[in-house]
Formats: C-alpha cells, sequence, structure tokens
C-alpha cells in the first residue's frame, strides 16, 4: 500500500501489498538485451502550490519494451528538488509513492517540503510517474462511467453477499481491456517500473540511489534492491505488503480482512470518547457498540440508500464500507467518516459524499489500477461457487470488510499472461534496508510485513510503531516523533538500529 486511498492500491494495498514458489530470483526472467543510451533530461520548473519552489520537472523516454530497447519508446514524467545545502549532499534519494496508481511527481510537491527539512540536504529528492500515471504515456480500457467508480473498481459483494453483479462487471472490464488497452496497458507492470527506475538513474549519473517507498512503492522498492542490489545505498520500506511472489496483490488484497479488523478498535475508541461531544461526532458510548451501531448502518443503506449532495449518487451501504476503508488510513480522516455515518443516520440529514465516492475515475486511471495488478502475476480461474464460499466465509469471519478482499476481479478473466514471474525476494544482497511499519495498519497488516521481514534476512531491520494507520514517516496522519527520528537518522547518518526494535504510541 502514503498515498491518498483514492490513488492507493486498488487491491491495497494495501493498495492492498512469503512463499519460495517457482519464481524468478534476483536475476530477471528472460534475459535482456542492453538498453539504449540514455537520454540527457531536460529540466523545466513545474512547482506546485504548497510544494518546493525549486521543483522542476522532465521527460525521460523508456522503451515500450526492454526486449527491443532501442524499438518504441514511451514517456515517464519525473521530478526533482535539487539539494539546498550542497556541501551536505552524499546522492539521491527516490520517493517512490503507493498504488499502483500514485504519482510519484505529485508525492514530491506534497512531501517534498518535509523531506527538505528533515534531511537537511543530504539528498537530491527525486520522484516519477510510473507508465500510465498522471504526465507520463497511459492507455485506456474504454471502460463505462458506472465500471469506473471506486465501489465498482473493488468488489464489494451484494447486501446478502451475492456476486453475480461483481462477476459480470469483472469480465467486462477485462474484456474492455483487452480491446483497448494495446500495448501500452500490457507493459503496465511492477518489473518495468523497478526498470524505469534504473533507466531514471542512469539519466541522474548516479552509481547509487537510495530510496523511500510507501505501500505499494515499498514493494517496487523492495524489487528493485533484489534486481540491482549493488545500486541501491540506503533503502525504507514504508507500511509493506506480504511480498509472496505466487499471489502479490492477490495476497495483499486478502490480507485487507485481517487489517480492517486489527485497525478498527482505534477509530472506535476515538469515535466513543467523550471529547466527540464538542463536536457532535460521537457515534456511541462505549467502543465495543461502535461496531455493531456501524454494520447495522451499513446494512440499512444496504436496503435503502440515502440520496447525497451529489445528483444521482447516493450513499449506499458498500459507499459507508468504502469509506471507512480509507479512514481508516491516518487518524486525521476520522472526523470525515464519524460526520458522513451521523449524515446518514438523520432522517433530515443530506449526506456529502467524499471525492473518491462522489465521481468515477479517469478511465486511465482505472486502467494502470487494473492493468498492473493483473499483468503482474497470473490469477486463478476460479469457480463462481468457489468465490461465492470464499466471500461467505470471509464476511462472517471479518464484517467490516463484507467479503470485499476475498472477492472476484477482472483479474480472474484477464486475456494475457504475465511476460515474466515476480522477482522473489530473498537475503541476497547488502544489508541496507529498514522497515517502518504500524502494528494496526489496515492496508498493509504487520503479518504481511513480516514476511517481507523475514525474506530479507539479515538485510534489513524493522521498526515497528504504535500509532496505527497506513504510511507512517513524515505524517499522513500518523506521526510517530520515534519512528520518524529512526528514518532520518538512517537516511542522514547511516545509523540503524542493531536488531528490530519498537516505538510506543
Amino acid at each position: 500500500m502514503t498515498t491518498h486511498p483514492k490513488k492507493a492500491l486498488l487491491l491495497a494495498l494495501a493498495a492492498t501489498t512469503v512463499a519460495a514458489g517457482l519464481t524468478a530470483t534476483a536475476a530477471p526472467a528472460v534475459a535482456r538485451p542492453a538498453t539504449a543510451a540514455v537520454p540527457k533530461l531536460d529540466w523545466k520548473p513545474c512547482a506546485a502550490p504548497g510544494g518546493p519552489a525549486a521543483q522542476e520537472c522532465a521527460v525521460l523516454p523508456v522503451p515500450l519494451d526492454y526486449d527491443a530497447p532501442d524499438g518504441r519508446q514511451v514517456h515517464v514524467a519525473v521530478s526533482r528538488v535539487l539539494s539546498d545545502r550542497p556541501a551536505a549532499r552524499r546522492g539521491t534519494l527516490v520517493v517512490i509513492p503507493g498504488g499502483p496508481g500514485g504519482s510519484g511527481v505529485q508525492r514530491l510537491a506534497q512531501k517534498g517540503a518535509a523531506l527538505q527539512r528533515e534531511l537537511a540536504g543530504t539528498y537530491d529528492l527525486v520522484a516519477f510517474d510510473p507508465r500510465g500515471v498522471g504526465a507520463s504515456t497511459t492507455a485506456s480500457c474504454g471502460l463505462a462511467p458506472e465500471d469506473r467508480y471506486l465501489t465498482a473498481l473493488r468488489s464489494w459483494p451484494g447486501p446478502d453477499g451475492e456476486i453475480e453483479e461483481n462477476t459480470a462487471r469483472s469480465r467486462r472490464i477485462a474484456e474492455a481491456c483487452a480491446r483497448n488497452g494495446g500495448p501500452e496497458l500490457r507493459s503496465f507492470t511492477t518489473a518495468n517500473q523497478v526498470r524505469d527506475l534504473d533507466r531514471l538513474r542512469e539519466a541522474l549519473g548516479e552509481r547509487r540511489l537510495s530510496a523511500w517507498g510507501t505501500s505499494y512503492g515499498a514493494y517496487v522498492a523492495a524489487q528493485y534492491a533484489q534486481k540491482y542490489p549493488r545500486r541501491t545505498d540506503r533503502w525504507v520500506l514504508d507500511s509493506t505488503g506480504d511480498p509472496d511472489p505466487q499471489r502479490v496483490a492477490r495476497g495483499w488484497l486478502a490480507n485487507m480482512s485481517r487489517g480492517a479488523a486489527e485497525r478498527f478498535p482505534d477509530f472506535a475508541a476515538w469515535a466513543a470518547h467523550p471529547d466527540r461531544d464538542r463536536d457532535g461526532l460521537r457515534l456511541a458510548a462505549r467502543p465495543e457498540e461502535v461496531e455493531p451501531l456501524v454494520l447495522a448502518l451499513a446494512a440499512r443503506l444496504d436496503r435503502e440508500p440515502r440520496p447525497s449532495t451529489t445528483p444521482g449518487v447516493p450513499l449506499t451501504g458498500n459507499g459507508l464500507r468504502q469509506v471507512l476503508q480509507n479512514a481508516l488510513y491516518a487518524d486525521a480522516a476520522f472526523p470525515a467518516f464519524a460526520r458522513l455515518a451521523k449524515a446518514a443516520q438523520d432522517p433530515a440529514g443530506t449526506p456529502v459524499l467524499p471525492p473518491e465516492l462522489a465521481q468515477p475515475f479517469r478511465d486511465e486511471d482505472a486502467a494502470v489500477m487494473v492493468g498492473v495488478i493483473c499483468n503482474d502475476v497470473a490469477w486463478p480461474h476460479t469457480s463462481p461457487g468457489a468465490y461465492r464460499a470464499a466471500v461467505r466465509e470471509d464476511r462472517a469471519r471479518y464484517p467490516l470488510t463484507a467479503g470485499m478482499p476475498a472477492n472476484v476481479l477482472p483479474c480472474s478473466f484477464w486475456k494475457t499472461d504475465p511476460e515474466e514471474a515476480p522477482t522473489r525476494i530473498t537475503d541476497d544482497g547488502p544489508s541496507n534496508v529498514l522497515m517502518l511499519q504500524s502494528l494496526r495498519d489496515p492496508a498493509t497488516p504487520l503479518a504481511g510485513a513480516l514476511e517481507m521481514r523475514e525474506a530479507l534476512g539479515a538485510r534489513a531491520r524493522m521498526v515497528t510503531v504504535g500509532q496505527g494507520g497506513h504510511g507512517l514517516y513524515l505524517g499522513n496522519g500518523n506521526g510517530n516523533a520515534c519512528g520518524d527520528r529512526a528514518v532520518t537518522d538512517f537516511l542522514t547518518a547511516g545509523r540503524r538500529p542493531a536488531r528490530d526494535t519498537h516505538c510506543a504510541n
């Protein structure tokens, strides 16, 4: 799986992000020809409101197909903020956002100033929009608007767990992407994002890079460190999913059920606290009453959706569930969800939908979100009966997610097979990785991060934090001074804990 939930991994992350399996190791699955000459980057100012004044942007051509490096090129939008203290500069730090679908250029604009303050000129800061994102080469599946809402792309079952509509939509999306996506969509893979990152390293003239990858970006960073271990300097994985190479995003999605269940008590304690009375946001008198209230409200909205301030888009039970999942990413989002729940309870109220529910994704954004997860690894062609059983079991065990993480997706009907197996993360490489992980992450729960930790072995140290949420370093509403200090000390001074350690909330 940090990233705004609308741009977070469709499956999450925590996106929804360690079996050995019959997969590749550090070497690529297919021997690839030498790459073409790397062009010079033509940097131009591109400062965004609220971002670093010195931010610059450029375009990096990369091969559509790295098997044909001199063939057709596509473009990747890149951005940088040069160190404002050249005497302190020690290298380049690449900022890798979550997703698939997160924009590195936007992430640098959002976090660049905080990184400048925290890192005190130690690095030039660099990021890029992966293929399919933002100003980089995009693709389109030609999906109807109703198939591009978040509550459609996330496969929420019907009120009683029925999946017939989900199955039909998933097949329809897969067929549309096969008709319209073309070679561009087929090139949207984690493996190509890793290669594009190394092409950027070459264009920057750097022998090695440091990195801060968050959520799905942490998986990208881990893949890069496995493929190019000697090209890494100081490597930070923030909020990490299970790297099981046989499942990848399918495993991240499945883990979201557990993640939401582990995180929800934080919200329940907040929503039942007497301080909420001041703002009219207290949902219950006691924390243990909050979950039954939310579940009952969602069930009522399943039966009777409430008209919202967005014409033609009512608040449904699955809409409420989706907003809850997004709210669990950061404590700062708790008030907005409580406000929505209060409006839905009020017979005279009109719920105001958050942007991620009020309108469909752009077709290009939906294409990359679906494309990467379906291109990366083969998904099983499971029977409808098996999906129904899985949804039924998941709903019973984890009612807050209502069976969504076990449900069918377009990947089960995808028309092309992966061109290469995901690289298996191993302990073969330099010991230069620091992991930062919440004990209660709703998108990439601790159990999955521990699989990444085990896979990396002596290469890594893990710092866990008592603060719940997803995406920890430098905020996202999940601030933890001890965790921030651990990452900053590592990036600036190379100091890393001698063993795995914990930061209390």
